[in-house]
């Protein structure tokens, strides 16, 4: 899937979604509600996304010091949006990382630990996400009560997180077999032609060699000299994503919706859950749509499609837009194209 495709896909599915959820939800309570909306708490929400993206810029500079590498704050800004961008285009929200290595090593910082770094920080939301989870189902069990679909698809998302935290523990503890692995499937290209030259094979073994003992060497840099900056990196995650749930009681607040908070953050916190691991681009149409269902064990039905909506723009559109900005000055588009094929091949 190319880069425009993927970003025309998930704008169709957004718009598409978004488009159907007011049409069968809006009403006449819902647009006085809208048009009574507090504008300081509208500010608010805006200022809560504002601390997201420093939270989660913060942490990528505490993740490069844990691998003795300098990421300044304006870069780490930067990331959060290229992350928001490659997200957005790439099914299951994968496509962030090439997006932020590829900006990283421009920065001299060498592509294994690039990866090292960008992985690390989605790790520590998806394990912090995975603690989460269950407590929130204990606390509440409502959430997922008369929904067997949800139910299926949070224990599916439970296996694949458990299968990625196995295959990252296998390629630190096991690295000569990931080098052996990453030799063969290049010998398997060499017999197709892809290569011209056995020089050309020896120089990428060299490469291949060279970043994967970076990537290694970060990881345990990282839980070695770097416990305490990793330890950072861990409250500023958690920081990150509170700063994201709380848009939603904000918005809900501006509205003159009641609402309790740790409720909020619950539904939320088992939202993302799944919405790392839905197939669309950007999750888009599943995050619209499972909004709309979810929101409204919080509030009205009349109310939880346009709440979806509108939080939805806050704490993703908006960044997606930047990324889109940044992608175009920084990166360009041709550049952006090849990168995101390259995510392609390695999610095929």
């Amino acid at each position: 899937m190319s880069l425009r495709k993927g970003l025309i896909i998930f704008i169709l599915l957004a718009f598409g979604v978004g488009a159907l959820i007011i049409f069968k939800s809006v009403d006449h309570q819902t647009i006085r509600s809208l048009l009574a909306a507090n504008k300081l708490k509208l500010l608010l929400a805006l200022f809560v996304v504002f601390l997201a993206w420093v939270f989660d810029a913060g942490r990528f500079c505490a993740l490069a010091v844990a691998a003795h590498e300098k990421v300044s704050f304006p870069l780490g800004i930067v990331l959060t949006w290229l992350n928001y961008f490659g997200s957005a285009v790439t099914p299951m929200q994968s496509g962030g990382g090439p997006f932020q290595v590829y900006a990283l090593y421009k920065r001299g910082i060498p592509v294994g630990k690039g990866i090292a770094i960008t992985l690390m920080r989605t790790m520590l939301t998806i394990l912090i996400l995975t603690l989460a989870v269950p407590v929130a189902l204990m606390l509440d069990p409502g959430i997922l009560e008369g929904s067997h679909f949800l139910k299926g698809l949070v224990s599916y998302v439970f296996i694949v997180i458990l299968a990625t935290w196995a295959f990252v523990a296998f390629t630190i503890i096991k690295p000569d077999i990931i080098k052996r692995l990453a030799r063969s499937i290049v010998m398997w290209l060499r017999r197709f032609n892809f290569m011209k030259s056995n020089r050309t094979v020896i120089k990428i073994f060299q490469w291949l060699d060279r970043e994967i003992d970076n990537y290694i060497l970060n990881f345990r840099l990282a839980f070695n000299t770097g416990k305490l900056w990793v330890a950072l990196a861990v409250i500023l995650s958690a920081l990150h994503l509170l700063a994201l749930f709380s848009v939603l009681p904000v918005l809900m607040s501006a509205v003159g919706l009641p609402f309790r908070y740790a409720q909020t953050i619950a539904v939320q916190a088992v939202f993302m859950f799944i919405l790392y691991f839905v197939p669309t681009p950007g999750a888009s149409g599943v995050a619209e749509g499972g909004g709309a269902l979810l929101y409204s064990i919080l509030m009205p039905s009349n109310m939880a499609g346009i709440m979806s909506l509108i939080c939805r723009f806050f704490t993703d559109y908006i960044s997606i837009f930047m990324g889109v900005v940044v992608v175009v000055r920084m990166l360009g588009w041709g550049v952006s194209e090849n990168l995101h094929k390259g995510a392609s091949v390695e999610d095929a």
